[in-house]
């Protein structure tokens, strides 16, 4: 079994800045993508950004150059440091890693969500 655990969400005035972690556990052989989602009332989630064990990263056009997605391979650990914040990146993110459990076997887990605030 593999467990993600989200954390670093919260209220933050627009301007500010905020920084997401998202912890994997349990059977894992490796981790191919990490990546970052987010679902404000009323809208479908979308994609944020994602980086790739090779460590290319693509973001959402709405992000570009505010967002960084980031990761530590030895911790199992992805990141997303938020700035610029604006009041429409209001949303519950989620992350999700693409985990491998083998040679064979992989599958993605998704975090519980964290929700992200910004005021006006």
């Amino acid at each position: 079994q593999v467990q993600v655990v989200e954390s670093g969400g919260g209220l933050v005035q627009a301007g500010g800045s905020l920084r997401l972690s998202c912890a994997a556990s349990g059977r894992i052989f490796s981790i191919e993508d990490m990546a970052w989602y987010r679902q404000a009332p009323g809208k479908q989630r979308e994609l944020v950004a994602r980086i790739r064990d090779t460590g290319s990263s693509t973001y959402a056009d709405s992000v570009k150059g505010r967002f960084t997605i980031s990761r530590d391979n030895a911790k199992n650990t992805g990141y997303l440091q938020m700035n610029s914040l604006k009041p429409e990146d209001t949303a519950v993110y989620y992350c999700k890693h693409t985990v491998r459990i083998n040679v064979l076997l992989r599958d993605d887990y998704w975090g519980q969500g964290t929700q992200v605030t910004v005021s006006s």
